[in-house]
């Protein structure tokens, strides 16, 4: 029941359960040589060793790249830490993200970051260029709608973080290309522990375009980066904690509201003011909160979590492949509380899917 109007771009709202400065929205930056800063709560860097680069810092985690003639060049922006706690320590970190990417030659469209204790340098890899990263091969872990293989590689004397060093890479391979979804970094992190890959204390994560002897371009449209709370992850195992509500077995409101069996057996909300409900028990106050869904399209879709009457955040939902998106510490009332998921922001190019509720 899609209805087509003129695509409108969404600005999404920079959700870290870890505490943030509040910040204002800035006026588009272009940025063409090596740079790190702060902007509207995201960490950016531009960095190259050659060639011509552009970084256009637009609103939130956004951003726009083009480079050409160069060696290696990185555009990204995310979350700096001071290397003082472990990924578990922070919390499930997770990007939603939706981009264009042009790579003309060797490139990446990935989450990519850095560990020290030991030193080791990571790529989350959804899109590339000319170039498949590939390595020691060490097995795979399906999440967020796709399968991504993981490989294992050695820089010997190369640079990093601490200055020139030896340190290893890490690589979660996605086998089918996409530019835009959910990626539960945190999912990775623990899939390449169990495999013997030990990572260290978090330096860096980020949504990041690198580029390598080549030239192209790149749009990051919208991006949210979450980290904090307890995992969700979509495939990566729920704790025994959790408390997992289908869609399909709460109250359906509003004007179009209905069962679906595609892409999986659950609700769809097609128009503003379609929502599910049910009443939760809470003996606390604080939970996080995940919720496994689609978008009818490659266009972003969104719904709201409402508790007791107050919204308390956003879900968002960036294609048709389904994915866990996670509202980490929410606080809220305690007893009996009503927890309704509401389509409010529909502008006619997308519908939203939901399979289940998980609160953990």
């Amino acid at each position: 029941m899609k209805r087509g109007k003129t695509k409108v771009f969404l600005t999404l709202l920079l959700s870290l359960a870890l505490a943030l400065p509040a910040s204002i929205a800035h006026a588009a930056t272009t940025i063409t040589s090596n740079q790190t800063g702060t902007q509207d709560g995201y960490d950016y860097e531009l960095w190259k060793d050659s060639g011509t680069t552009s970084m256009t810092l637009n609103s939130g985690g956004t951003f726009s790249a083009q480079w050409s003639g160069i060696n290696n060049a990185l555009f990204r922006k995310g979350k700096k830490f001071d290397s003082t706690k472990t990924h578990g320590q922070l919390g499930n970190i997770s990007i939603n993200y939706n981009a264009t990417f042009n790579p003309g030659g060797n490139s990446y469209l990935c989450v990519y970051g850095w560990t020290k204790d030991p030193l080791v340098e990571y790529y989350i890899v959804d899109n590339w260029g000319t170039y498949r990263p590939t390595g020691t091969f060490k097995g795979t872990i399906s999440v967020d709608g796709g399968t991504y293989d993981i490989y294992e590689t050695t820089r010997v004397n190369q640079p990093s973080i601490i200055g020139t060093a030896t340190f290893k890479q890490y690589w979660s391979v996605r086998q089918s290309k996409r530019s835009g979804g959910t990626i539960s970094v945190s999912e990775h992190f623990k899939k390449w522990e169990s495999l013997g890959m030990t990572m260290g204390k978090m330096y860096e994560v980020a949504l990041t375009v690198e580029g390598y002897q080549s030239s192209g371009s790149a749009n990051v449209t919208s991006h949210t980066l979450t980290i904090g709370g307890s995992g969700g992850g979509g495939g990566g195992g729920t704790p025994g904690t959790a408390t997992k509500v289908e869609a399909e077995a709460m109250t359906k409101g509003g004007q179009y509201a209905s069962n679906i069996s595609s892409p999986f057996n659950g609700v769809a909300l097609y128009a503003n003011n379609d929502l599910v409900k049910y009443t939760q028990n809470f003996t606390t106050g604080t939970h996080s909160f995940s919720l496994r869904g689609a978008s009818s399209n490659s266009t972003m879709a969104r719904v709201d979590l409402k508790i007791g009457g107050v919204t308390k955040g956003t879900f968002y939902f960036g294609d048709s492949n389904p994915a866990v998106y996670t509202i980490s510490n929410v606080s809220h009332g305690t007893g009996n509380q009503e927890i309704q998921l509401v389509c409010t922001s529909d502008n006619g190019t997308w519908d939203v899917y939901l399979d289940y509720l998980e609160i953990q």
